[in-house]
């Protein structure tokens, strides 16, 4: 219900939405419209980024309500800009403004010293193909930028508005680039025409292929790191995140669909209600369609709008019809054209309406969100008031999580002072006793971030509905694959202690038989990446070892003085500065001669050949799967990864690779016999081959490859649905639903897919394929019980995979493949995972 203190707006003002708020007034020079600026009407055409900054610029040089700064650049280098939009005198003050508003939210200290501004941030454009949103925002821009627009500016007295015009502007670059070159001066409008098919891999992606609005809670691309840095300067009430859908839907925006994540507050849900009703009031009056809380849960805490929510505002999706397939013009199944101008003015008359109700609950806005981080921190939710997460052997996988914790500004310390404690396992999901030990991380729920601290590390997620969007589990010490334990009881951490560096080098420091480091990391496999990269020949071992009293497992990197005579006289020196440089811990072996397990010499240590690296890219091979292996390899391990294209893929390509991945995608056409041929006689000659997600089905039950499908048990087969009713339908297909959840995995870690994870192995399962265990290799993970340990499953899909294959190696002639059917790499943040495919990278065939 719209509230009393405001006169109906009534079809004027609605008439001057349509038309935009823009129109109300025209300023005096030197500031600018867009149309005049840019020299077409927004709408005409689409805008490319250099404009977009340039006119961001310009409104903050001329507009006394803006002012802006750039907060970071895109992988590509292209400015990331966020405009500051207030009344003039709020300018004055605006770092106060600002502090009062972290300090509200426990993230500085002191009490708030003026009186209380909301804040709303409209983020545009995180899917680049979804085109109209970085329109929309410089017509809003403008509209509250203008200070001869009385309305507007009569919002900015009590109101901050935080617009970043273009999140990710590298994809969208490659996206109207691409359709600049596809069209004339105007439009086709036929779905037909080539402008409404946008190629492999499209503008919704970053630089690296990775979906933006799936990484808010993981920051693993440059973009979200520096955007989570800016987000957490300010902290606002009200955050909303535009983006486009199909041509034939009209608009959503809030309230969001069921499941809302149980750790939404009851004002988070309402004030929602109160913001769509606004929204309505202008779509209602102007006869534009819309439809809520239908499709867009607020579950997964990944997103533009559920990150917001767990960070103590109210976050929203605005989804306006269109997408990069409707381009400047298309017609809808109705028979309807949607152009780029009616799209625009949606998402205008929503951004604008969404300042307006804020501004007019400003007050309750910013007195919720105080009472937000003030209950967080004195009544923290769930049943848990500590998360103890285990120190692994060298620390880097804890440090990696402590730096998770970072990006996320959740509060943690560490253990100095032993104790006995009683809590959760999260490795063997029974409540039982252990002793902390010193250098455990543990993050004590009463703190600002409590919701968040609890969505991202609670053992188990608590799920109302199963009909959600994406993944329903992610917790953490699972991702990182460190033992943990939440407690019922309040331990405080010493956040002033921090584990100490590890130790430089212990055993010989002078000229030693060889050096040893062990390898537990994706940080081990990132040294051993700089070691090839600097020449120097590598080792590693099979089997556990002891030299000089200290003990190795499997996988332990050697770099014995004999086998690096190419470095003489540079052999010690590259390898400790090295070392330093990735903070390893080094033992110098004063002998090859073992005290268990094999020599040095044996040939049961294995030896690393550099490897060449491929990876197939372009259709039919998923975009963002690529962009897990590339952003690994680029990014992750520094190490050279050669992507190459699918569709004009040829034997020959394969002459001086040495591994070849196949991302998950749909291969069923493109695996032709003669590719399969060709890549067989390459493994055949030596080639490791690593099938992961889809594409171990496209090689499963076809010989010589070893994987085959598990045929379903004819009495564990669902019944009959046939005469299911239509409006059960749905429902009754989440007995078959995979849509993410964490499950426990046998592994077998004496194999050198399984170096460096400790067992058991916790798989993300997003599939039900069930395969048999190999016949004829190894099977390193393997799924014995279906049912997660967190997230959901249907029940028919649990009996799909009971007793199934997960990962493993095959030996085909002189070389291998490694299957998995499970991603490892998942959205760059299922840190366990990128060690077993490091693994299959430097020691699979190599042992």
């Amino acid at each position: 219900m719209r509230p009393a203190v405001r006169p109906r707006l009534g079809l004027v003002v609605c008439a001057l939405l349509v038309l935009p708020l823009t129109a109300l007034a025209q300023p005096a020079e030197p500031l600018q419209s867009p149309a005049t600026f840019l020299g077409y009407a927004l709408g005409e055409q689409f805008t490319p980024h250099h404009r977009v900054v340039d006119y961001v610029r310009h409104v903050a040089e001329y507009s006394p309500r803006v002012a802006h700064r750039q907060y970071g650049t895109s992988v590509e280098g292209r400015p990331l800009l966020l405009a500051t939009v207030t009344a003039p005198e709020n300018h004055d003050r605006i770092e106060t403004l600002r502090r009062d508003n972290r300090r509200r939210a426990g993230l500085a200290d002191g009490a708030p010293q003026a009186e209380p501004t909301a804040v709303v941030w409209l983020s545009y454009g995180v899917h680049g193909n979804e085109s109209v949103s970085t329109e929309a925002a410089l017509r809003t821009l403008y509209a509250l930028g203008n200070p001869q627009n009385e309305r507007t500016g009569t919002w900015l007295g009590n109101t901050v508005v935080l617009l970043d015009p273009l999140l990710n502007p590298d994809g969208r670059a490659r996206y109207v680039q691409w359709y600049k070159r596809m069209t004339g001066d105007q439009p086709n409008a036929r779905p037909a025409a080539r402008e409404h098919h946008e190629p492999w891999p499209g503008g919704r992606t970053n630089h690296y292929y990775f979906d933006l609005n799936r990484d808010w809670a993981w920051g693993i691309q440059p973009e979200t790191r520096q955007r989570l840095a800016a987000y957490h300067r300010w902290m606002p009430h009200v955050h909303v995140d535009f983006h486009e859908m199909g041509v034939n839907e009209p608009y959503y925006f809030a309230p969001g669909a069921a499941p809302y994540h149980e750790n939404l507050t009851e004002w988070q849900r309402d004030f929602q209600f109160t913001i769509g009703r606004n929204n309505a009031d202008y779509f209602d009056e102007n006869g534009w369609l819309y439809f809520t809380e239908e499709v867009f849960d607020l579950f997964y805490p990944g997103y533009g709008d559920t990150w917001p929510l767990f960070n103590g505002a109210i976050g929203m999706t605005y989804e306006q019809g269109g997408s990069g397939r409707a381009g400047r013009a298309i017609v809808t199944a109705e028979g309807d054209t949607l152009t780029l101008r009616d799209r625009l003015r949606r998402h205008h008359t929503t951004g604008l309406s969404t300042v307006e109700a804020t501004a007019e609950h400003h007050e309750q806005v910013v007195r919720q969100f105080a009472d937000y981080y003030a209950s967080a921190q004195e009544d923290p939710p769930g049943e848990y008031r500590t998360y103890v997460v285990r120190r692994d052997a060298q620390g880097h996988r804890l440090a990696a999580l402590a730096d998770h914790l970072d990006r996320q500004r959740i509060r943690y310390g560490y253990v100095t002072d032993p104790q006995t404690v009683r809590g959760r396992s999260y490795r063997r999901g029974e409540t039982e006793q252990a002793r902390l030990q010193e250098g455990d991380l543990l993050v004590n729920a009463a703190q600002p971030k409590a919701r968040l601290a609890k969505v991202l590390l609670e053992p188990t997620t608590t799920i109302v509905d199963s009909l959600t969007y994406d993944i329903t589990a992610w917790s953490l010490p699972y991702a990182y694959g460190l033992e943990a334990l939440a407690l019922p009881e309040s331990i405080a951490p010493d956040t002033n202690a921090a584990p100490g560096p590890p130790a430089a080098m212990t055993g010989d420091t002078d000229a030693p038989y060889a050096y040893v480091t062990p390898w537990t990391s994706r940080a081990d496999a990132r040294f051993a990446a700089a070691l090839l990269d600097e020449g120097l020949r590598l080792r590693f071992a099979t089997e556990s070892f002891t030299v000089d009293d200290r003990s190795f497992d499997p996988g332990a990197l050697l770099l014995t003085r004999a086998g690096n005579t190419n470095r003489t006289g540079r052999f010690d020196a590259t390898v400790r500065r090295l070392a330093e440089a990735h903070d390893q811990s080094l033992h110098g072996a004063s002998t090859g001669f073992t005290a268990q397990g094999p020599d040095f010499g044996s040939d049961n240590v294995g030896f690393v050949e550099p490897p060449h690296v491929a990876a197939l890219s372009g259709a039919p091979v998923s975009p963002t799967r690529v962009g897990e292996v590339w952003h690994f390899f680029d990014r992750q391990l520094n190490y050279p990864v050669t992507l190459l294209p699918a569709d004009d893929f040829e034997a020959s390509m394969l002459d001086d690779v040495d591994v070849l991945v196949l991302p998950s995608g749909e291969y069923s056409e493109w695996l032709t016999e003669a590719r399969a041929e060709a890549l067989t006689g390459w493994v055949r000659q030596g080639g490791r081959l690593i099938a992961m997600g889809a594409a171990t089905g496209a090689l499963a039950d076809r010989p010589p490859y070893a994987l085959t499908r598990k045929s379903p048990d004819a009495s564990e087969t669902g019944g009959d649905d046939a005469l299911t009713s239509y409006d059960a339908q749905t429902r009754q297909r989440l007995a078959g639903a995979t849509p993410g959840s964490i499950h426990r995995v046998r592994l077998d870690d004496s194999h050198p897919l399984g170096f460096g994870v400790e067992p058991p192995y916790f798989t993300l399962k997003r599939n039900d394929d069930a395969f048999a265990y190999l016949d004829s290799g190894h099977t390193v993970g393997a799924l014995e019980a279906p049912a997660p340990v967190d997230g959901f499953m249907g029940h028919e899909a649990q009996r799909a995979i009971g007793d199934t294959f997960l990962f493993g190696t095959q030996p085909l002639g002189d070389g291998r493949v490694t299957y998995f059917v499970d991603n490892p790499l998942f959205r760059g943040f299922w840190y366990n995972g990128q060690v077993l495919f490091a693994n299959a990278v430097f020691f699979v065939g190599n042992g």
